[in-house]
């Protein structure tokens, strides 16, 4: 690594910063670099390392560097406490003469916060109405605010991976000036399903299901779609993916009724002896996702995938999910803790993740640092249970 660069994480054993620094061969260890300073009074004060005999070049141990801030969301520090650990080492990098200052937060925090009480804040897709804005009433607007905190601490890019809000979306691209990477992980997915994931075809040449559950996933699933579908034209046998968009109308709380929606290339009586792949940004609960898979099984389809970029291991989402209506799970370590078999509790049976390390190393060669060089392949390592039956298959990816 010679880009005149440092990589450190939020916290000082980070195991995705370590991993990311590794695949773009960073050779010194991040606990080098930086110090995690606390003082007795439980505030925070970053320290870059500098050589303590230098009088002469003091506050400028980092001049012209471009320093890559890694922040996830694993361990014991809430996300209130890393966002503003994510501030000071900023701060630091800049008051010690760093050119750039790169956050890479795969999980973006204050998403959910992406609207507030009055006109004008939050940029959604739909207009606004009085009861939209009554929700925030009180509130703060605070996907706004910790965009402008960063900026003013000194960080000049964000990357994340996708992102659900486009409000959120474009209020960091105006905060950054467009140096704002949404990063959509279309190929990661394609990599895996064509690789490892699609089943035999039928008789008819028909080949799996791409799903999306609801409005919001449909733009990336079609993405998806696209991608499999231009791959199956260079295959010699190939298969045929087709798109089903379906549509959720809640009917309580906790309760949604699944249809296939009218405009839908694809029907439910289509789905006999065929493998679904239902791809959505987020699980928070599980209750859509659950029974849209229901849906699908109860239409006769052979084998249901779920694919999904951030996964919340709380209690609701792996009792919802421990559903034999789905077959396989498959996630990013966007939130690490899914990695922790604990986290994944009885989903461990039929859950992979695929580790997006490497993927976010080629990223900042070819963004950041401008230097296209060949990419990892695939873009992922896989980590899965030894209960999981694709543990051996998958001994090649686990890295």
């Amino acid at each position: 690594m010679d880009y005149n660069a440092m990589i450190v994480g939020g916290v000082a054993d980070d195991p995705f910063a370590i991993d990311v620094a590794r695949f773009i061969g960073q050779q010194a260890d991040i606990s080098d670099l930086i110090s995690y300073k606390s003082f007795l009074n439980t505030e925070f004060c970053p320290r870059f390392i500098s050589d303590e005999r230098d009088l002469e070049h003091i506050g400028q141990c980092l001049r012209g560097q471009t320093v890559i801030v890694i922040s996830t969301c694993c361990g014991e520090h809430t996300r209130n406490a890393r966002a503003m650990r994510n501030c000071l080492i900023a701060r630091a990098a800049k008051d010690n003469g760093a050119a750039r200052v790169v956050l890479v937060e795969p999980d973006l925090f204050y998403s959910a916060q992406d609207r507030g009480p009055q006109e004008g804040h939050g940029q959604p897709a739909f207009t606004r109405s009085r009861e939209d804005r009554k929700k925030f009433d009180g509130q703060p607007f605070s996907s706004r605010l910790y965009a402008q905190l960063l900026r003013t601490s000194g960080v000049d890019w964000v990357i994340t991976v996708h992102n659900h809000s486009i409000s959120v979306q474009r209020i960091f691209a105006e905060e950054f000036k467009g140096l704002f990477l949404n990063l959509k992980p279309t190929d990661l997915y394609v990599d895996y399903l064509t690789r490892h994931a699609i089943m035999d075809p039928r008789g008819d040449d028909q080949g799996f299901v791409v799903c999306a559950p609801d409005h919001g996933a449909t733009p990336f699933v079609q993405e998806v779609y696209d991608q499999l579908k231009a791959h199956s034209e260079h295959l010699l046998i190939g298969f045929r993916p087709a798109l089903l968009f379906m549509e959720k109308e809640r009917s309580g709380e906790r309760k949604v009724d699944i249809r296939a929606r009218a405009d839908s290339p694809t029907r439910l009586e289509d789905l006999t002896g065929r493998d679904v792949v239902v791809v959505d940004d987020m699980v928070r609960t599980g209750n859509t996702i659950a029974e849209c898979c229901r849906r699908l099984k109860a239409a006769h389809a052979r084998r249901v995938i779920f694919m999904v970029s951030h996964f919340h291991s709380s209690p609701e989402v792996k009792e919802n999910l421990n559903d034999p209506a789905i077959d396989e799970i498959v996630t990013t370590n966007a939130l690490p803790a899914v990695l922790n078999r604990d986290m994944q509790g009885r989903l461990r049976r039929k859950m992979l993740v695929l580790k997006i390390e490497k993927w976010i190393a080629d990223t900042l060669r070819c963004k950041v640092f401008c230097e296209c060089a060949p990419k990892y392949h695939p873009p992922y390592t896989v980590d899965v249970s030894s209960k999981n039956p694709l543990w051996g298959p998958m001994r090649d990816l686990r890295g």
